[in-house]
């Protein structure tokens, strides 16, 4: 890490939703490294005391808190752990998602449905106003919330995903506006391509099925103008920038974290 950014969150108490793994374990891990205290939030436990092991070894300081961003009472007790354990909040990063599964909307179940608007939108709301009055009584602090390209565009048989990431994208603008006189800035990352390995995935798919997956994600990477899936931690150095002092004057941005993908329209061949 640059030594510019070594201490940029000195002291800072950041919570990371989604954290056992992908793009929120990069974050978590990042900022820790920046030298904020962290709570790792998932519901994976193993994978979320894993990470948080993992930021203790290399001299961060961090708990894990297990919940479920979208129960309203667990979304609470994560906010509440911060403030327990470390004496308040100053960054919030709603990173926990699902995607859903792939269907035309008419061929969609309900209950998937239901569940994944919970998660990205009700838990990115539920977190967001329990941890704000914590940010006010700081006097400033910063929220980055993860969407996706696929809520600046749409995509196939992804219509509660498209949906749920479209709304983050919209909250973080509005959220902007009602908190940017209380010096909170609310930003949000929209990315591409990213690759997790899809890891939160993995139990609800055959080895065959992962494989097809895997290979997809890669085939469409490399359509795009940069040709290659992005590691977390390309995603985490942007959150990073969010919550430092060099975005000062950045609030309700969205930031495309894509390897152009959403600059341009692919024809179905991989750039020369």
């Amino acid at each position: 890490m640059m030594k510019t950014q070594t201490s940029s969150l000195a002291d800072k108490v950041a919570i990371v939703t989604g954290a056992g793994n992908g793009i929120g374990r990069a974050i978590a891990q990042a900022m820790a490294d920046a030298g904020a205290k962290i709570v790792l939030c998932d519901v994976l436990v193993a994978d979320g005391e894993q990470a948080t092991h993992e930021i203790r070894e290399a001299g961060g300081d961090a708990v894990f808190a297990r919940g479920d961003v979208s129960r309203e009472e667990e979304a609470r007790e994560m906010v509440d752990a911060a403030v327990r354990t470390f004496g308040g909040v100053d960054i919030l990063v709603n990173n926990a998602g699902t995607g859903g599964e792939p269907a035309r909307i008419h061929e969609v179940n309900v209950a998937d449905f239901d569940r994944v608007i919970a998660v990205n939108v009700r838990g990115t709301f539920l977190c967001s106003k329990f941890a704000i009055p914590h940010l006010l009584r700081r006097g400033k602090g910063c929220i980055v919330n993860i969407a996706s390209t696929y809520g600046l565009i749409g995509a196939p048989k992804a219509g509660a995903y498209c949906a749920s990431k479209g709304a983050i994208i919209n909250l973080t603008r509005q959220l902007a506006i009602d908190y940017g006189p209380d010096q909170i800035r609310v930003n949000a990352i929209c990315p591409g391509y990213i690759d997790t390995g899809l890891r939160r995935r993995r139990a609800s798919l055959s080895q065959a099925e992962l494989a097809a997956a895997i290979t997809r994600r890669e085939r469409a990477a490399r359509m795009q103008p940069l040709g290659r899936q992005a590691q977390p931690a390309e995603v985490a150095s942007v959150a990073l920038f969010l919550c430092s002092a060099g975005a000062s004057f950045m609030t309700g941005a969205i930031v495309a974290v894509d390897g152009g993908c959403v600059t341009t329209f692919n024809y179905g061949e991989a750039p020369n």
